[in-house]
C-alpha cells in the first residue's frame, strides 16, 4: 500500500496552524468520485455494500482525515515479528446515505481469526484490535477501541472514517502465514425485524465456524494447562462471532442489526478485506534495546481523577498507567517539577522495600528506571537516611544495572548546574555505580565554557564530570548538522561507563522529526530512525500526559498554552470518550512503538552485517537520509523491513 499524492492530483494543503502537514484537511475534495450513486430509497439488504460505501487499506503512517479520497481496495499484506505490533488502516467513505437523523448509515464490521494452514490462530480480541481513529483538533489522533469481534460504525455524509487495525504477534507464535479477513456490511438503522430462514450460503458459514471450533477443542487430551487454556480462549471467541453475526442479529438486544439476506448473496452483499500476515522466527527482545524512557504526570493524575497523594486510589490509578505504557516497549517514569525545573522522577511509587518494587523493576519489559532523589511520599525517615537506605537495597538488586537519577531537567545557569552536582554527589557517596541522568541544551549561561554556543554545548559533559553519566541532549540543538553528534559522542568516555542519549519535545519543529499533532506519519516514525543513525543510546520524553489542568476524567482535553499542539500529551483519558477507564493511544504514540520496534530490526540487521551497513540500509531504501531527508510514503519503509526479513531469516 503507498500513501503518496492522492488519485486526482489535487494539492493538499497543510494544517494551518499546526506543524507539518498530513494529507487532506479542511479542504473539500469536490464530491465522491465513482459509480453514479444508487437513486431512490435504499435498503442496504438488497443493495451490495459496494454500492453504498468506499472501503480501501491504508498504511499506519497515513493520516486518513475525514476528507481523503478513495482508493482501490486491495489485498492486506503485513510481516511481522514475533513480539511485534504492526497495525494498517481500513477506510470508509459513503457514497449515498440510506440513514437518517444526520447519519449517511451504519455499517457492520465483523473480524475474523488470522490462521495459518497449520492450525494456528492469532485470536481476535487478544492479538486482533479494531479501534476507531477520532480526530483532535481536526487532526486523526486518537485511537478509540470499538466492540469486537463485531461492532457498528455511524457513518457522516461527505466524511471518511477510519479504522485502526493493530496485530499482536505472540512471542510463542508459530511463525508462518497468517490469513483472515474484516467484513464490513451496510446495515439498516431501524431495527426492523428479519426474517426467519437461513440462506444456504449461510448455513455453509455456520457449519464452517462450528466445526472450526470443534477442532480447536478437540485435540487437547494431555496438552499442557496454557495450550488448553489458549484453544479454550480460541474457540469461545468465535462461537461470540457466531452469536454476534447477522444470522442470530434478531436475537440481539441492539437496534440496527443487519436483515437476512437472500441465498447467494451472503458475501457478495458484504465488503471482504483480506489480511494476509507472515510471522517470521525472529523475536523481538523482551527488553527493549533502546531505553525510551518517557515522563507521567503524577500532579495530572491527582487533578483528573480526583485521586488524594498518597492514597489507596493514587497508588492503583498510577500502578494503571505503567502497566498500560509497557506495552508500547516504553519504561514510564512518573514526575512532578518544582523550583527551577528541579524535577522528582520515579518509576515505581511504592518505596524500595515494598513487594511491588522489586515487581516493577523486574519486568523484562522494563529498560531503565528512575530512582526518586527523595520520598515520593511523605515518612519518617530525614531525606539522607531515605537516600542512602534506598540505594544500599538497590544495590544488591540484579536490576540495579537499569536504575537512574534524573534530577534536573535542563539547568541554564552556575547555580543551576551546581545544584546537579552537588545532588549527584550525595548520590554517589553512597552508590559510587549510579547512574545520573542530566538533560540540556545550552551549556552555563553565565559561566561560558567555550566561545561560541554549540562549542559550549560540546563541553558540557567534561563542566560535569563525574556527576552525571548519561548526557541527554536536545536534538533541537544538532539542527540539520546531525554531523554534529559526532562531536557529542567524541567528548564521552564509554569506557567509564558515560552515554548520550537525546530527546524532543517543543523543538525541533518541521520539517525536523518529532511527535506534534499534524506532523507526517513518517515524520513521527523518523524520531527513532534518526536516534539509530546518529548513535544515541536511549531516549528520553519529557510527558505523555501533560494537558491542561482538569477535575473530572471525562472533561474536554486542553493542549497547554504556548506549545505545538500533541507537545507533552501522547494517550488520552478512556472516559473522555466513552465509560471506560483504560487510556486512549494517540496514532502517535502507535508510530512511536513502531519507530521502537525498527529499532530491533536495524539492530539485527547491525549484528550479521554491522552497523555502517545498517545505515546504508535506511538510506538504499530512503528511508532516512537526515532530519530533513526522509521518506514522506510509507512503501520504502516496507522495502526496508522485508529486506531485514530476508537477509536475516536464515
Amino acid at each position: 500500500m503507498d500513501n503518496s499524492g492522492n488519485p486526482q492530483g489535487i494539492v493538499v494543503p497543510p494544517v494551518e496552524g499546526v506543524a507539518g502537514g498530513g494529507t487532506a484537511y479542511g479542504w473539500n475534495d469536490g464530491g465522491t468520485h465513482g459509480p453514479n450513486p444508487v437513486k431512490g430509497s435504499l435498503d442496504p439488504t438488497e443493495i451490495p455494500t459496494r454500492d453504498l460505501v468506499h472501503v480501501w487499506c491504508m498504511p499506519n503512517t497515513a493520516n486518513v482525515g475525514p476528507q481523503d479520497l478513495p482508493r482501490h481496495l486491495e489485498l492486506i499484506n503485513l510481516l511481522a515479528a514475533r513480539n511485534e505490533r504492526e497495525s494498517v488502516q481500513i477506510a470508509i467513505r459513503p457514497k449515498v446515505s440510506w440513514a437518517g437523523s444526520g447519519v449517511a448509515g451504519v455499517v457492520q464490521v465483523q473480524c475474523s481469526d488470522l490462521c495459518s494452514t497449520s492450525g494456528d490462530r492469532l485470536v481476535v480480541g487478544q492479538s486482533l484490535a479494531l479501534r476507531r481513529v477520532v480526530p483532535i483538533l481536526g487532526v486523526p489522533d486518537a485511537l478509540v477501541p470499538v466492540d469486537l469481534p463485531v461492532s457498528q460504525i455511524n457513518l457522516h455524509p461527505g466524511e471518511t472514517t477510519a479504522l485502526w487495525v493493530s496485530i499482536d504477534v505472540p512471542s510463542a507464535q508459530q511463525p508462518g502465514q497468517y490469513e483472515g479477513e474484516i467484513i464490513i456490511t451496510a446495515i439498516k438503522a431501524d431495527g426492523e425485524s428479519p426474517t426467519q430462514s437461513l440462506s444456504k450460503a449461510e448455513k455453509h458459514q455456520l457449519h464452517r465456524e462450528l466445526r472450526s471450533c470443534l477442532e480447536i477443542m478437540d485435540p487437547i487430551d494431555g496438552k499442557p494447562f496454557d495450550e488448553v487454556v489458549g484453544r479454550v480462549k480460541s474457540a469461545s471467541t468465535s462461537l461470540r462471532r457466531i452469536l454476534l453475526s447477522p444470522s442470530f442479529s434478531e436475537f440481539l438486544s441492539d437496534n440496527g442489526s443487519i436483515d437476512m439476506m437472500d441465498e447467494d448473496a451472503f458475501s457478495s452483499l458484504s465488503v471482504c478485506v483480506k489480511i494476509n500476515l507472515t510471522v517470521w522466527d525472529f523475536i523481538l527482545p523482551a527488553t527493549p534495546s533502546l531505553p525510551a524512557v518517557f515522563g507521567i504526570s503524577d500532579t495530572v493524575i491527582e487533578d483528573r481523577f480526583g485521586v488524594e497523594h498518597g492514597s489507596a486510589q493514587w497508588y492503583e490509578a498510577l500502578d494503571h498507567h505503567f502497566k498500560w505504557l509497557l506495552q508500547y516497549k516504553i519504561s514510564p517514569y512518573f514526575c512532578r517539577w518544582g523550583d527551577g525545573m528541579r524535577v522528582l522522577t520515579y518509576t515505581c511509587p511504592w518505596p524500595v522495600d515494598h513487594p511491588k518494587s522489586d515487581e516493577y523493576f523486574s519486568d523484562p519489559r522494563l529498560a531503565a528506571y528512575a530512582v526518586p532523589y527523595s520520598q515520593v511520599v511523605s515518612g519518617n525517615d530525614a531525606a539522607k537516611d531515605y537516600l542512602q537506605k534506598e540505594v544500599e537495597i538497590l544495590r544488591t538488586k540484579n536490576h540495579w544495572k537499569k536504575a537512574y537519577f534524573y534530577l534536573w531537567d535542563e539547568p541554564l545557569n552556575l547555580e543551576q548546574y551546581d545544584s546537579v552536582r552537588n545532588m549527584a554527589s550525595g548520590i554517589h557517596a553512597y552508590a559510587p555505580d549510579a547512574r545520573v541522568l542530566t538533560t540540556y541544551y545550552t551549556g552555563p549561561s553565565d559561566a561560558p565554557l567555550a566561545p561560541t554556543s554549540f562549542e559550549a554545548f560540546v563541553k558540557v559533559p567534561g563542566f560535569l564530570r563525574p556527576h552525571t553519566q548519561i548526557y541527554c541532549t536536545s536534538e533541537w540543538v544538532l539542527g540539520n548538522r546531525e554531523d554534529l553528534a559526532k562531536d557529542i559522542i567524541a567528548e564521552l568516555q564509554p569506557e567509564n561507563g558515560e552515554e548520550w542519549w537525546t530527546y524532543v519535545c517543543m523543538g525541533p519543529s518541521d520539517p525536523h522529526p518529532n511527535w506534534h499533532l499534524g506532523m507526517r506519519g513518517t515524520q513521527h516514525r523518523a524520531v527513532m530512525w534518526r536516534v539509530w543513525k546518529e548513535g544515541g543510546t536511549g531516549f528520553l520524553y519529557w510527558g505523555a500526559n501533560c494537558y491542561e489542568k482538569a477535575t473530572v476524567p471525562s472533561a474536554e482535553i486542553r493542549f497547554r498554552h504556548g506549545l505545538p499542539p500533541g507537545d507533552g500529551v501522547l494517550f488520552y483519558p478512556g472516559e473522555v470518550f466513552s465509560s471506560s477507564n483504560q487510556p486512549v493511544a494517540s496514532l502517535r504514540l502507535e508510530r512511536i512503538l513502531s519507530g521502537l520496534q525498527d529499532i530491533e530490526y536495524l539492530k539485527l540487521y547491525a549484528s550479521r552485517y554491522g552497523r555502517e551497513e545498517s545505515i546504508a540500509l535506511l538510506e538504499k531504501t530512503g528511508v532516512y537520509f537526515g532530519p530533513e531527508r526522509y521518506t514522506f510514503e510509507h512503501m520504502p519503509v516496507d522495502v526496508m523491513r522485508g529486506e531485514i526479513y530476508n537477509a536475516c531469516r536464515s
